[in-house]
This record gives C-alpha cells, structure tokens and sequence, in this order.
C-alpha cells in the first residue's frame, strides 16, 4: 500500500460553542462519509479546556485530499459558526501544487503550516480498525 496522505488542521473554537461543534461534527462527519468514498479516515479531537479543535484526515493521495475541498466545501463552511481561524496546518505526504498554494496562501495570513512530504515507512491498519 502506498503511504496515505495525511491532513491535520487545528481550529481555535469559538467562546461558548463548544457544545454547538460537539453536536455538529457527527452530522458533518456522515455526510462526508456518504460524499467522499476515497477518505480513509476522518477524526475530531478538541483539547481539555475546550478551546482548540483538531481535524485529522486520511486521505489515500493528495487527489482525494482535492476532490474532499471541492465536495466538502459547502458543509465544511458552515462549521465556522463554531470555530474561529484556522490556527496550524500539518501534512503528510507529497502535496500537488494546488494544496501547495492553498496552505502557502493561509501561512501568508499568519498560520503555521508544517508540510513533510517523504514517507519514511509505516503500515496502515485502517481495514482491520473497521471491523
């Protein structure tokens, strides 16, 4: 299997709507599921005083990566009632031009964006997690 490539961006989560996003990503996150048959895995974690919200992504390539941003947008959009500015981005894995500009546009207005692109090794056990 060819190494996944992988999308971690973190949010700074609105005062007081913390329960709102908690409520809103498992509906977000079915739709996704039924759009976007290409994503591996999709997961959110918010830190312990609930003010920061992390999305991590699995995609199998940086095409899947792209199709979820065109696809996804419309849902995705409506998550900023919850959260503020994106704060950090990390990817793993070769990113086409495209995801390059993207993270190179949100690094010019102040966000950490940390891109590694050669994959050293590792396995994935996402089938056998699913069963």
């Amino acid at each position: 299997m060819a190494a996944p490539f992988i999308v971690i961006n973190t949010y700074a989560i609105k005062e007081g709507k913390l329960e709102g996003f908690r409520q809103f990503v498992p509906e977000l996150f079915k739709i996704l599921e039924a759009i976007e048959p290409r994503v591996l895995a999709i997961n959110a974690y918010v830190n312990e005083d609930g003010t920061e919200a992390t999305i991590v992504q699995v995609h199998p390539d940086a095409a899947s990566l792209e199709h979820h941003h065109q696809v996804a947008h419309e849902h995705t959009e409506r998550a900023h009632q919850f959260l503020d500015a994106t704060t950090s981005i990390q990817v793993y894995g070769k990113p086409s031009d495209v995801i390059l500009k993207r993270a190179r546009q949100l690094a010019g207005s102040g966000v950490a964006v940390s891109v590694k692109p050669e994959h050293l090794g590792g396995f994935t056990r996402l089938a056998a997690a699913a069963g």
